[in-house]
């Protein structure tokens, strides 16, 4: 940080004005309605990662299902998983499910107020303990997600790569020395709002914010440089196939991935990725082997879809298939089933999946 950057009158300034802006422009957004520590929570769980836009309607929906923490630990995972269906990063619902229970076991069904218990809750790390404790109870804690970072590192003048743990550690020491006794919670919103509609990743919109002339980055004409990145790796690609194996009763058959995996407790046309030097061909009979325990015949494409995911990309190609010898039986899954394709709807998918479902009662196949 620049020497001398920040002086305590300037925190002060900097402080009320920032507060004085969210007050005036803060987006109305669900969450921020009729506030409890249990919507806050799965606002938050919920927004890992994800987009403003696309958590609304999840969380309307997911509040409608599950009103109270009792109703969540009380309902079965492929419940929670099913309304999660579409939301993606499917860990978060299994985690949430799981800590409910731990607070109607332990606790009464109540969130814990302190920053350490919060914590210690399945699913929840440093932000979202942050985030809970300083907007549900009013506690003076650091709340710094990906777009607090970047305003801290321009107010600053922060030029060390912010995907290390020592740069994040130093934002969320100086976002604490910022925190107000008064409304820590708005405090740590308000950097977060201001990160997410003024202060973008590129053209911020530096004219309308309230803390330009408190920011190192717009004085010095930086603001586009910071903050500093390494540059990512190459996003790895796969070629995967799946089997849409079809029983002469026409009933299809889909097996539950294992809840500790990716996509944990999700169903899925079985399948996998292919090995090198592998045919598409020759991956679906060795994993339909390795998963489920038979021999299939692979006969023509029902469809080829592509999927990014955060860390690498598929190619996802599904085949009609026909069992050929042996009865499944789980040898790398959690549950296998025969299933009427005009009731995969009940069943919790990834996106990939339930494109192929559809296309099985769109009359695309």
């Amino acid at each position: 940080m620049p020497q001398n950057w920040f002086d305590s009158q300037r925190e002060d300034e900097f402080v009320e004005r920032l507060l004085g802006w969210f007050a005036a422009n803060a987006r109305d957004l669900p969450w921020r309605r009729n506030r409890t520590p249990y919507r806050v929570w799965i606002s938050e769980v919920m927004l890992q990662q994800t987009q403003v836009a696309t958590v609304e309607p999840y969380y309307e929906c997911f509040l409608d299902r599950f009103p109270t923490v009792e109703a969540l630990a009380n309902a079965s995972l492929q419940e929670v998983l099913k309304v999660w269906e579409g939301l993606g990063y499917y860990a978060r619902a299994r985690y949430l499910h799981a800590a409910a229970g731990q607070l109607v076991s332990a606790n009464g069904g109540d969130l814990p107020a302190r920053f350490d218990d919060l914590k210690a809750l399945p699913g929840i790390g440093t932000y979202t303990a942050g985030a809970i404790a300083s907007i549900a109870f009013g506690q003076k804690v650091p709340a710094v997600d990906g777009n607090a970072r970047r305003v801290l590192c321009r107010v600053f003048g922060i030029q060390r790569d912010v995907t290390r743990s020592a740069t994040k550690r130093e934002l969320e020491q100086l976002a604490a020395a910022l925190l107000p006794e008064e409304q820590p919670g708005a405090f740590n919103e308000s950097l977060i709002e201001l990160g997410a509609t003024t202060c973008t990743p590129q053209a911020p919109s530096c004219g309308r914010c309230p803390v330009d002339e408190h920011c190192w980055a717009c004085a010095e004409g930086k603001q586009e440089a910071l903050p500093v990145r390494r540059s990512r790796r190459q996003i790895p690609h796969y070629e995967v196939a799946a089997a849409v194996t079809v029983r002469d009763d026409g009933a299809v058959l889909v097996a539950q991935r294992n809840t500790d995996a990716m996509l944990g407790g999700l169903w899925e046309f079985p399948g996998g990725k292919c090995e090198d030097g592998e045919t598409l061909a020759e991956c679906l009979a060795r994993e339909m082997h390795e998963e489920l325990g038979v021999e299939v015949e692979v006969r023509e494409p029902v469809m080829v879809v592509p999927h990014a995911y955060t860390h690498f990309r598929i190619t996802l190609h599904a085949f009609r298939c026909r069992l050929r010898s042996g009865e499944p039986r789980c040898l790398d899954c959690a549950a296998f089933r025969w299933v009427n394709p005009q009731d995969l709807d009940e069943l919790p998918m990834s996106r990939v999946d339930r494109k192929v479902a559809h296309s099985l009662t769109d009359g695309d196949s």
